[in-house]
């Protein structure tokens, strides 16, 4: 028998939130920035990183450890909003090759349904990839009991990031794209350590991937992209030249840990104290949090 984790519960009639998978806390920000007061937060999460993280910007966080760990049942009653972005990883298609769906790694979905059924919450949100098979949504959205809506982070950033939102909160679903580019979030003085020296081909400014550059690597880790344009959708990546990279100048360079955090709308500096492969992992994996924020603003 697995044993449980019974949480420290603290009585106040304020606003608790409970935040499973909780990475590096982009819920906090997001609620932050929509300008809801909380009593408490709660966190569930495992990566070491990220918990050092979310605690140099918010102490208070009470975090909880293994969502396969928690008791919810003294939660109940007690929860205004349940929220949480569960793995992506066999879902996803990138992962095409090893896509195992909801009986991979991303079956911690079923820790959200747990929370959501035994604490009852007034408001929930769940965040996943639009890439997802149909029989995966179809699954996701029944025990959600709501319809997702799609949101492209484009409406607020300038990244590329199509995502499934399944929620009850009642926001307004009609925004579109911004126009904001990669020209608006870059730093304007690197280091030359993310700068590269492999050779490039096939470039053209008018694309939004202008360049590909040739060394070996997956297709994907060679695309070099336009300033001009908008940013594909930021992947949990660490080391291997996996980062996205940007065209400068006639020279390819990787996009700095900076970057990621204005292109995840992060504050700045939000992620330092940790390495940059740390960062820019935790960055893939977390919210756009200006989206969070529109959806959270209308609860």
């Amino acid at each position: 028998m697995t044993n449980t984790k019974t949480p420290s519960i603290t009585h106040s009639t304020g606003l608790n939130v409970l935040s499973l998978f909780d990475g590096m806390s982009c819920g906090q920000i997001a609620l932050q920035k929509a300008g809801v007061e909380i009593e408490n937060y709660y966190a569930s999460e495992i990566d070491k990183h990220a918990i050092q993280v979310t605690q140099k910007n918010y102490p208070n966080t009470i975090q909880l450890g293994d969502v396969t760990k928690i008791d919810f049942i003294p939660f109940i009653g007690k929860i205004y909003l349940l929220i949480g972005g569960s793995p992506c990883q066999s879902l996803s298609i990138t992962q095409s090759q090893t896509r195992k769906n909801l009986d991979g790694k991303s079956k911690l979905f079923f820790e959200f349904v747990r929370a959501l059924e035994t604490i009852k919450p007034k408001y929930f949100l769940l965040e996943n990839v639009a890439s997802m098979n149909n029989e995966c949504k179809e699954i996701i959205t029944k025990y959600m009991g709501v319809e997702p809506v799609l949101i492209n982070s484009n409406c607020f950033s300038a990244q590329d990031r199509p995502r499934y939102y399944w929620t009850n909160i009642p926001f307004d679903k009609n925004i579109s794209e911004c126009d904001l580019c990669l020209n608006n979030i870059l730093e304007n003085e690197v280091d030359e350590k993310y700068f590269y020296s492999y050779p490039l081909i096939n470039i053209n400014l008018d694309k939004q991937v202008c360049a590909i550059m040739e060394y070996k690597n997956n297709e994907m880790h060679k695309r070099i992209f336009n300033p001009k344009f908008k940013c594909h959708t930021l992947t949990a990546c660490g080391g291997g030249n996996t980062q996205k990279k940007v065209y400068i100048d006639g020279r390819a360079r990787k996009l700095t840990p900076l970057e990621y955090e204005r292109l995840q709308t992060v504050p700045d500096n939000y992620t330092l104290g940790v390495s940059d492969s740390q960062r820019y992992k935790m960055l893939g994996n977390g919210w756009t949090v200006d989206v969070i924020a529109h959806i959270f603003s209308f609860m």
